[in-house]
């Protein structure tokens, strides 16, 4: 086995995480529709790109202004306005998705001065400083929320104390499933004109304030596909009236129908936009199944991908294809190291062996069979696509063939929501994290039968799970792409004469000659906060890897 790896720090630092990011240019690749991204102008020979910091959150501020002062009892003053400059600044942003950095910036006489930090959990912080200066306090939040912090300053010799607050919110959201709802569909105008998304355009489609999503949602998990295409193309999902990122989400070839599962940021008027990156008009289909939340709901434990049914085998339900308009129900909750009373699953679904062209829906067991789809196929089609799906009160899910004919099923668990999780997502992209088509990259290529690993968290306990877009392209032969935690430390991984790690069984995404294939991807870091991405296949391809988010605890 030939075993590549890229090395590629992407380490935690004060400002967010640093990733290796690559800016897209509009043209097309030469393998298929994703967009090249070609080597700097005037870049060192071997060059990727330069190095780019995530954001982390908002920055919050109450400037001096707002200081509200207040005579001591027996105070010297008469009134508060009579002592010479007592003044608080604040200033607080969200380092990770449960953390506040709160700098405090006092205008005071050259005094001693008691401070106190209520950070609104019901925690406080007390420093003694003597005059002007500033004051750093790095806060966790045991849950993510809204919390109102309020910085005292006594001169208890002047007789009087002055205060600020500023109302701060955690760059972490936690999650709420919801059974699959459709809320875009170009074709018969359901959440935007009937007709379809012209080349190069886009449609706008309102997400939060109706179907169940709250008008305080920060994102939504949605199924999108791409149908009725006659061109290539790919289509980017993005934040209401925010900028257009220079990355795809799902790609298309003429004739195909295309879904992938996308988690994007809301908007601040509450909408989210689908472009269409190809030259001619498609139809478009979004499907929500989950919003996210700055308030206490589902967290979220990434597991190392498990694989819960195979109809070819017989596990997890009867041995056989799935019939056509048949459905099965399996129990996920309880099993394998996923425990009971979750809320929902993150799951990899694959068909493979299909007869003719169809669609599966996912759903939790006992519910109606939704409208809603999570992943079309044609005949002889192996194609998979990342579901998440709410769970019944006793940890089951059901899916169901849309096809007249029969198909294979293959379920992977890669994770699960639920009260007792303690991750909460943070958005810190779309970022461009790997790109073997760049010229000069080292690899130049996915290797046939082998891997290569980034390590994207060094301090991995307080990072679980990385949320990518996956996409295989300019492929030479039929193949499947795994993508797992390495289980070896990094002097392991780079050492020729160390164990290998073992082969994942489990499937990230299919793909066959020519195609160019996209997938989204929550994995864990693992305990050495190092991801490998293996090549399944027996010949070369070329990988792109965006960074969408992360699940951070606290």
């Amino acid at each position: 086995m030939r075993n590549h790896r890229l090395v590629v720090s992407a380490a935690f630092v004060a400002a967010g995480l640093a990733l290796v990011s690559v800016p897209a240019s509009a043209a097309e690749a030469p393998g298929g529709p994703v967009p090249p991204v070609p080597a700097k102008a005037g870049a060192a020979a071997g060059a990727r790109a330069d190095t780019g910091v995530a954001k982390s959150g908002e920055t919050f501020h109450s400037p001096a202004g707002r200081t509200v002062r207040t005579v001591l009892p027996g105070g010297r003053n008469r009134a508060a306005d009579d002592h010479p400059g007592l003044a608080v600044e604040l200033t607080g942003e969200s380092y990770s998705a449960h953390r506040l950095g709160l700098t405090t910036k006092i205008t005071g006489p050259d005094a001693e001065l008691a401070v106190v930090v209520d950070f609104g959990d019901g925690t406080t912080e007390k420093k003694t400083v003597k005059g002007t200066g500033e004051i750093y306090h790095d806060h966790v939040y045991a849950e993510v929320g809204e919390y109102v912090v309020k910085v005292t300053v006594t001169d208890t010799a002047g007789g009087i104390h002055a205060a600020n607050q500023l109302t701060f919110a955690t760059a972490g959201s936690e999650f709420t499933p919801l059974a699959p709802t459709r809320l875009l569909d170009t074709r018969d105008g359901t959440g935007a004109t009937a007709g379809k998304v012209a080349g190069r355009g886009t449609t706008r489609v309102q997400v939060a304030g109706g179907a169940g999503i709250p008008a305080g949602a920060t994102a939504v998990v949605l199924n999108v596909t791409v149908t009725n295409t006659t061109d290539d193309g790919h289509v980017t999902v993005y934040p209401g009236k925010g900028s257009r990122p220079d990355t795809s989400n799902l790609n298309y070839t003429a004739g195909q129908s295309v879904p992938n599962l996308v988690i994007v940021p809301v908007g601040e008027d509450g909408s989210v936009e689908l472009f269409n990156g190809g030259w001619n008009p498609v139809d478009l289909v979004a499907d929500v199944t989950g919003y996210f939340v700055r308030s206490a709901a589902s967290g979220y434990t990434s597991i190392t991908p498990t694989r819960f049914v195979d109809t070819r085998e017989g596990l997890g339900v009867d041995r056989g294809r799935l019939a056509g308009r048949g459905t099965f129900t399996t129990r996920v909750g309880g099993l394998k190291g996923v425990p009971e009373g979750i809320t929902a699953v993150a799951l990899n679904v694959t068909v493979t062996n299909p007869a003719e062209a169809g669609h599966l829906s996912v759903f939790p067991a006992g519910g109606g069979t939704p409208t809603a789809s999570n992943l079309n196929f044609t005949a002889g089609q192996t194609i998979a696509n990342s579901v998440i799906v709410p769970v019944s009160a006793d940890g089951r899910i059901s899916v169901f063939n849309g096809a007249w004919a029969g198909t294979d099923v293959i379920v992977d668990v890669v994770g699960h929501y639920g009260k007792d999780s303690k991750g909460a997502y943070r958005p810190i992209g779309p970022r461009r994290s790997i790109d073997t088509r760049i010229p000069g990259a080292w690899p130049s290529r996915l290797p046939a039968r082998g891997y290569f690993s980034q390590w994207f968290a060094p301090e991995p306990d307080g990072a679980p799970a990385f949320v990518f877009n996956t996409t295989v392209t300019n492929t030479v032969d039929s193949g499947f792409l795994s993508v797992a935690p390495s289980p070896l430390p990094w002097l392991e991984n780079t050492d020729p004469n160390a164990p290998k790690p073992p082969r994942p069984v489990s499937s990230a995404l299919n793909w066959t000659k020519g195609a160019t294939v996209p997938n989204l991807v929550q994995t864990g870091v693992g305990e050495y906060g190092i991801i490998n991405f293996w090549n399944q296949g027996w010949k070369d391809a070329d990988l792109i890897v965006d960074v969408f988010g992360i699940y951070e605890t606290n």
